[in-house]
């Protein structure tokens, strides 16, 4: 069988088990049949089979455990998106600017939502966020200070998958900011300054006056990289 016609089958063999948990055939957690059992009645050599498994287990769709079967993942937004992480952290320099794009677009909604839906206590953790960060900081501390207060704010936005979206952009933009915290005068005092004017808005529970500090607080950056860059 040449390579394309391989490929093409163990297409199907994901498509078909695709539609069993779709269908809610298999939920989450759920251990599938035995091989020779689903292979059979999915119409699939156990060959196919195995292929379209290891490629789903490679994403976080399923999990094969030596000894004990195959089982459906939970699914959950955080796990599958991992795939994606990894994809991102392959990407060349030049592309950093899109990168920021998206997080210009997504983070302010983030941000948004967040304010209407953080608890007092949360709201109380993302300040200690803000004062842990010592009044000298070095880039490696900012640079640390500032993906755990963006993370702990996209986790407020109560949306599992906007949040792991967000924190998927997150590694291709570290190096950006580390370069603008070693090269751009007044940039520690600058970022520290923004968070703290998205902490109040989003304490003072101020969505629009947070999603408006969030885009300059990210276009900042964006602009000061595209002029660096050209």
């Amino acid at each position: 069988m040449s390579r394309g016609k391989i490929v093409a089958v163990t297409d199907a063999a994901i498509d078909k088990i695709k539609q069993m948990i779709l269908s809610g055939e298999l939920a989450p957690g759920d251990r599938l049949p035995k091989e020779s059992d689903l292979a059979e009645r999915l119409g699939l050599s156990r060959n196919s089979l195995r292929e379209a498994v290891r490629a789903l287990a490679l994403i976080n769709v399923l999990d094969v455990r030596q000894g004990d079967g195959t089982y459906v993942t939970s699914l959950e937004p955080r796990l599958l998106l991992d795939t994606m992480s990894f994809v991102l952290d392959l990407h060349r320099d030049d592309t950093v600017i899109q990168f920021f794009e998206v997080r210009r677009i997504l983070e302010p909604a983030a941000t948004a939502m967040a304010t209407e839906l953080m608890t007092d206590e949360e709201i109380d953790e993302l300040r200690a966020i803000l004062e842990s960060l010592p009044a000298d900081p070095t880039i490696e501390e900012l640079v640390a200070n500032d993906l755990e207060f963006h993370q702990r704010i996209a986790r407020g936005s109560g949306n599992s998958v906007l949040c792991s979206f967000i924190e998927s952009l997150s590694g291709p933009t570290t190096r950006a900011r580390i370069w603008r915290g070693l090269t751009q005068e007044g940039a520690m005092d600058k970022t520290r300054e923004q968070h703290t004017a998205i902490y109040e808005a989003i304490a003072a529970r101020q969505a629009d006056v947070a999603r408006s500090w969030a885009t300059v607080h990210i276009a900042g950056v964006e602009s000061w990289l595209r002029k660096a860059l050209d």
